[in-house]
């Protein structure tokens, strides 16, 4: 059975399997590691320390397997991709690594970048979803496109986008890990940012797994919509309320529920509350 390749046309044609072995291979040399930059296009935001010393330690004993893709720019080599072997490469103390030069402009550069760091290692969701924004803003690609580009389904590019939508601190949490992609879209069963904040907060103090937080997604949701209906007000009844506030002198409020209602008369201080008891012992005689 053949396995669709997630890598979409570009990289491929980018960087063939030979490459990675054929000194011989077009475009291939050993390039001084300080004449080599870094892609200012490079999607992944946090580069953790501990798999930088594990590809060092790597490096040291084996060297580098697969060469850096770069682009020739202004008398130095830009990074297409490859950024963590070079930052690794530095660790271990290398003076040269193998590149493979390919022209690419701008747009083709930033394609490529994306889609080497969505394939190559585990980003975060969040730098995921921003890679998935970038593909569509910058290239202007739609979810279809893109995800044909790394072989992934448009409803998995549509739902990593939607995660763009939680509030900046919820976003953090997914980015350092305190927070699954699975958490963040049960928080999204929510349209209340002070909801979604409240099942955050329950997420992280009560060590909710994702059923448990969709369960309480769905129960926040509905007391929502419970809350929403008794607040909704009638016409009628405001019309009411405004009558019964002028006869009383005070504040009133009917509320009303599946099993009838109550009137509530608001008393600021014990002389209205006084005032108010008068005034229906005086509607009895």
């Amino acid at each position: 059975m053949n396995q669709k390749s997630g890598l979409g046309r570009g990289l491929g044609s980018l960087l063939s399997s030979q490459d990675i072995f054929d000194a011989e291979a077009p475009g291939f040399f050993l390039c001084p590691i300080e004449k080599i930059r870094p892609n200012p296009a490079q999607p992944r935001k946090k580069i953790r320390e501990e798999s930088i010393q594990g590809l060092a330690a790597s490096i040291k004993a084996k060297g580098i397997i697969q060469p850096l893709v770069v682009t020739e720019e202004e008398g130095y080599y830009r990074i297409i991709a490859g950024e963590r072997r070079w930052r690794a490469a530095q660790r271990a103390g290398l003076k040269k690594v193998p590149v493979v030069l390919r022209d690419a402009d701008a747009g083709e550069a930033l394609e490529l970048a994306l889609i080497e760091n969505i394939q190559r290692e585990d980003l975060n969701p969040v730098e995921e979803a921003l890679a998935y924004r970038r593909f569509s803003e910058e290239l202007g690609l739609s979810q279809a496109k893109i995800a044909a580009k790394v072989g992934k389904d448009r409803s998995t590019i549509a739902n990593m986008l939607r995660l763009l939508n939680l509030p900046g601190e919820i976003l953090e949490d997914m980015a350092e890990g305190r927070i699954t992609t699975g958490h963040a879209k049960a928080i999204l069963m929510l349209d209340s940012l002070e909801l979604q904040k409240r099942l955050r907060d329950e997420i992280l103090k009560r060590s909710l797994s994702v059923r448990q937080a969709e369960a309480l997604a769905r129960r926040l949701r509905e007391k929502g919509r419970e809350n929403e209906k008794r607040t909704e007000k009638d016409p009628d009844l405001e019309v009411l309320c405004d009558d019964l506030s002028r006869i009383v002198g005070a504040k009133v409020n009917i509320i009303t529920g599946k099993r009838g209602g109550k009137l509530e008369i608001r008393c600021r201080n014990r002389d209205e509350l006084e005032r108010l008891i008068s005034l229906l012992k005086a509607l009895e005689e």
